[in-house]
């Protein structure tokens, strides 16, 4: 009887490891699938959540300078209506009160674009609207620039898990294309800034994971923007004829900002065929 005991005591100590194994391994799965709902780590989103702390504590500051009034017409544009509250109620303090103006601007500018916020058209026509044409591009472009630089860093320090959930094909394809025109890469980024081959929320992102130079990265998205900041922030000034955000671009318009793109990689294609 003894001798049978202890034959049975490897039996169950093996059937326990293996209910241990088992336990495991689902706890694995669930792991597993909660980093695939969850892509980023806890730091990951502390890190994140401290640059919008720093944000909301800019505005804030901004807000306090203004003077006592009801600020109820202060939200984020959806629609050519809201728009048109919008700018009529900043332009009683937009000459009053010039730096605070522009500095909530480019706040919410830069903090849109670093979080991938939809809706920056929307503000590059208030900045036609209020400033105009020359004043207009020129801060469309220093906010963009800023916001896209920023979404950029931003994306270099947690960016990798994110995109690989959203965007893994395209991610797959835009690696390809910048290994494929090393030696013109700027021009190649030139290219995608001004044609809407892919998004300009994806290219900020992607462009660190892929190993796109800042200077290459911060020249391209420049110049780039010029174009169809112009473009936008000219129709802000004539808002009221506005119908809807598709007037915006034209057969007209369109076909410029791809020649332009063309422009812009030609060297590249010439380089291409000299060296085959």
């Amino acid at each position: 009887m003894e001798q049978e005991q202890v034959e049975t005591r490897p039996s169950s100590s093996f059937s326990s490891s293996m209910v241990n194994d088992g336990n495991n391994e689902v706890s694995k799965g669930k792991s597993t699938a909660l980093r695939s709902k969850f892509p980023l780590t806890f730091w990951e989103m502390a890190g994140a959540a401290g640059v919008v702390l720093g944000f909301a504590v800019g505005l804030i500051g901004v807000y306090l300078t203004l003077p006592d009034s009801d600020y109820s017409f202060l939200k984020l544009p959806r629609t050519l209506e809201d728009l048109h509250i919008l700018r009529d109620n900043l332009e009683t303090y937009t000459s009053d009160y010039t730096a605070q103006v522009l500095v909530g601007y480019c706040t919410v500018y830069i903090f849109m674009q670093t979080f991938m916020i939809p809706g920056t058209v929307f503000m590059s026509l208030l900045a036609g609207s209020l400033f105009g044409v020359f004043r207009g591009v020129a801060l469309v472009v220093f906010a963009a620039t800023a916001g896209a630089s920023s979404c950029y860093f931003l994306s270099k320090l947690i960016g990798r898990p994110l995109i690989l959930f959203l965007w893994p094909d395209k991610l797959v394809f835009f690696q390809d294309q910048v290994a494929k025109r090393r030696n013109g890469l700027l021009n190649y980024m030139l290219f995608l800034r001004l044609t809407p081959t892919l998004p300009n929320m994806f290219i900020n992102v992607a462009s660190p994971i892929v190993n796109v130079p800042y200077h290459i990265f911060l020249m391209a998205t420049t110049i780039g923007l010029i174009p169809a900041a112009y473009v936008i922030v000219k129709a802000g000034i004539t808002l009221g004829e506005l119908q809807s955000i598709g007037d915006l671009y034209d057969i007209q318009s369109i076909a410029t900002l791809f020649i332009i793109g063309l422009v812009s990689i030609t060297p590249t294609l010439i380089s291409k065929k000299k060296k085959s």
